[in-house]
């Protein structure tokens, strides 16, 4: 439960802070860090508009990809804390349950019948497969190095003392956070703020959605942001007392929203035929982790 609150407090600032710090990098003020919130809540407000063309998986979709990501968030531990949903293999089902909600995504952009939107989606599906065995092979290679299977049991056993393990960890938050920024549509794979439907992932996806599923959609990529930021505090405080390890949890969020804000102020996008080289060369770092662990548990002698 504590997990689960940490993660909404946290969502509640993340996309604002990356937002503050562009403007900063730009040179400009920029909006407050609470606006992307205030903006959400005016979309809430708000009645949804539905195309003669779409079925009920349109109208339906939004709420489900809102409620994978809920569900996702209730597997994800803080410390020594359990997430609310606990068991072996449990970042199997949080990789699959947050998979659920891409697919009802793209099903929702296809449901419109928009060759932009089409387009959009099976961009989507692509880099969403290509990012998979990235956290497959990373979450696989912590499983060996301590002998568990669940997110808790893996994070509370995990323990950062020698060089290869603090190279692991590096590695590990790197891959992590490239993933957040696939998942969720960012620089140097998509920009947010872009308009040309022949360079857009993930803006062209939701087009035609408005008013309240708008503001479920948008919710939900917040909350992903946080959701693999809470796995990366995970990383670092394994077992560490709450007295400590709530403040870290706030810091490491906080650096991490600053390091996308900074990655998306100085790095320029890449080339579509570019990106699925990217997607696919972060499976070779998770390699690296996976031959680290190996070396840590001796299996080179």
């Amino acid at each position: 439960m504590l997990s689960l609150v940490l993660i909404i407090v946290a969502a509640l600032f993340f996309t604002g802070i990356v937002i503050r710090t562009k403007s900063l990098a730009s040179g400009r003020k920029g909006p407050g860090i609470m606006q992307p919130i205030k903006d959400v809540i005016r979309l809430f407000k708000k009645g949804a508009v539905y195309s003669e063309t779409t079925s009920f998986i349109f109208q339906v979709a939004p709420t489900i990809y809102f409620a994978s990501i809920i569900m996702a968030m209730l597997v994800v531990p803080f410390g020594g804390t359990k997430g609310l949903i606990s068991f072996n293999c449990d970042f199997i089902f949080f990789a699959y349950v947050l998979a659920l909600g891409k697919f009802f995504s793209i099903l929702s952009a296809m449901d419109t019948g928009s060759s932009f939107e089409g387009m959009g989606a099976s961009r989507e599906a692509l880099y969403s497969m290509f990012a998979e065995p990235a956290f497959f092979i990373l979450m696989g290679s912590f499983a060996l190095l301590t002998g568990y299977t669940s997110f808790q049991e893996i994070f509370a056993a995990l323990h950062i003392g020698s060089y290869i393990s603090y190279a692991l960890a590096t590695l590990a938050t790197f891959v992590l956070i490239m993933i957040a920024m696939i998942e969720n549509s960012r620089m140097p794979i998509d920009d947010p703020k872009t308009h040309l439907e022949l360079t857009m992932v993930h803006e062209v996806m939701i087009l035609d959605n408005s008013g309240f599923d708008l503001g479920l959609i948008l919710t939900g990529g917040y909350l992903k942001f946080a959701i693999y930021g809470a796995l990366i505090v995970n990383l670092f405080i394994g077992i560490v007392d709450y007295q400590y390890a709530i403040p870290l949890f706030f810091v490491i969020q906080f650096m991490m929203a600053v390091t996308i804000g900074l990655i998306e102020s100085f790095m320029a996008r890449f080339r579509m035929s570019h990106n699925a080289q990217f997607i696919v060369a972060l499976t070779s770092v998770s390699l690296l982790i996976f031959f680290g662990a190996l070396l840590i548990l001796g299996k080179f002698n």
